[in-house]
C-alpha cells in the first residue's frame, strides 16, 4: 500500500475523529496537531514494519448548516 486516506471529521463533544478509508484505524484527539500525531502512530501500530504506506492523506470532512 501505497498511500492511506483518512477521513478527518470534526467530533460532536469537540475536538477531531479519524477513521482510514481501506483498513482498520480509527483515532481521535482534541486538537489537530494533536491528531496528526496520533495518525501517525496508529499507522505505526497497524502494519509491519517495512508495510506501512509511504504516504498518508488526510480528508477534513466539516459540515455546516447556513440558515435562509
Amino acid at each position: 500500500m501505497s498511500q492511506l486516506i483518512f477521513v478527518v471529521e470534526d467530533a460532536p463533544e469537540g475536538g477531531f475523529t479519524a477513521r482510514a478509508l481501506g483498513a482498520s484505524i480509527f483515532t481521535e484527539a482534541d486538537t489537530f496537531a494533536e491528531l496528526h500525531g496520533k495518525i501517525r502512530d496508529a499507522v505505526r501500530c497497524h502494519f509491519d514494519e517495512g508495510h506501512s504506506p509511504t504516504i498518508v492523506r488526510l480528508h477534513h470532512v466539516r459540515e455546516e448548516i447556513i440558515a435562509r
